[in-house]
């Protein structure tokens, strides 16, 4: 029996796309989440950083093909930890209840809350930069903000972190 080299090409060519299957890798979305669920500032101080990319996993290589409702998920989590900060039974709030008490803790909660909130509002300058919509000096001034706070965060590396119990949402 006889095979030309084409027939030969193709039967392996065919062999070969029949045997490997095609997969895309998976793209997950983000989910719109309460502040208890997404808050890191319970626990220990000095991993705040991983621990907001723990709960928001974008795609730092392809930050152009973040989708809108992602975005929006993240100013909106970035709003919320705002309000965690300044309003009503936020972070300022208890630490002026707390007076000359121990702060240690609470002002902990903060810095990484802080470092929450900052993440969010740079990947969300960030991806708009990537998709066409650029604002340089407001995306340095939050990383200026961002490295001061992850710092301080490391700083306190080991001490005990803890947020505020009132529930916040946007």
């Amino acid at each position: 029996m006889k095979f030309s080299t084409s027939s030969l090409v193709l039967s392996l060519l065919l062999a070969l796309s029949s045997a490997a299957p095609v997969t895309s890798p998976a793209k997950r979305a983000l989910t719109a989440q309460s502040y208890s669920q997404f808050q890191v500032s319970d626990g220990v101080a000095g991993n705040a950083l991983a621990e907001v990319n723990a709960n928001f996993p974008i795609d730092l290589t392809n930050l152009a093909s973040v989708s809108a409702a992602d975005l929006k998920v993240l100013k909106t989590a970035a709003q919320v930890a705002e309000q965690a900060e300044v309003g009503t039974g936020g972070f300022n709030d208890e630490l002026e209840a707390l007076g000359n008490g121990d702060t240690t803790a609470l002002q902990n909660g903060k810095i990484k809350n802080k470092v929450l909130k900052l993440q969010l509002q740079v990947l969300a300058l960030q991806v708009q930069a990537a998709q066409g919509d650029a604002d340089q000096a407001k995306l340095d001034e939050e990383t200026t903000k961002l490295n001061k706070n992850v710092a301080l965060d490391v700083a306190a590396k080991g001490q005990a972190s803890v947020g505020v119990t009132k529930t916040f949402s946007g």
